[in-house]
């Protein structure tokens, strides 16, 4: 059924490689999202130090979604492992 890694592993261990891959990859991808953030929103401060405030709070919100968002995905790869 998983082929010839699913009979070495076994199933249990298959599902938990799987898990803790797509946990690395959201914690990855969240990083990776969080970095390109901060660095357009400097990019932008310092194209327009006036807005400071305005880029700075926009910065923040959207940075908390997308840490929302990859705690979500890590908590699902959790859960995956239990059931």
């Amino acid at each position: 059924m998983f082929g010839i890694l699913g009979t070495i592993l076994g199933a249990e261990a298959l599902a938990a490689f799987g898990a803790s891959l797509g946990a690395a990859i959201a914690a990855i991808g969240a990083g990776i999202g969080i970095g390109k953030i901060g660095a357009s929103a400097m990019e932008a401060i310092a194209r327009q130090p006036e807005a400071a405030g305005d880029i700075r709070s926009n910065m923040i919100v959207i940075a908390a979604l997308i840490e929302g968002v990859a705690l979500f995905a890590v908590i699902v790869c959790i859960l995956a492992l239990f059931m």
